[in-house]
């Protein structure tokens, strides 16, 4: 295994990494910012009011693309890890 195909195996797994978990992520932050306003327009600064629904929201689309982010990791160790091992 060559330096260069360890370097390739790493780009790709983290891009993979960053695609399963940019669902999760674009949720909180959209979150943040509307509960941001809502709080700079209302002067409500409670700290539950940010908690509460970030969090909410963020296991409601975790588990809506659980199946999104179980298959592309299963295609990721399937086309690219596993003919690695097989290989060496």
């Amino acid at each position: 295994m060559t330096e260069a195909l360890i370097y390739d195996l790493m780009r790709q797994g983290l891009w993979v990494a960053v695609v399963i978990s940019a669902p999760v992520l674009a949720v909180a932050l959209v979150a943040g910012v509307v509960v941001g306003l809502f709080q700079a327009l209302t002067s409500i600064q409670e700290m539950t009011l940010t908690f509460v629904p970030k969090a909410a929201l963020m296991l409601v689309v975790f588990w809506a693309s659980m199946s999104f982010m179980t298959s592309s990791l299963v295609d990721f160790f399937q086309g690219t890890i596993i003919p690695q091992i097989e290989g060496s």
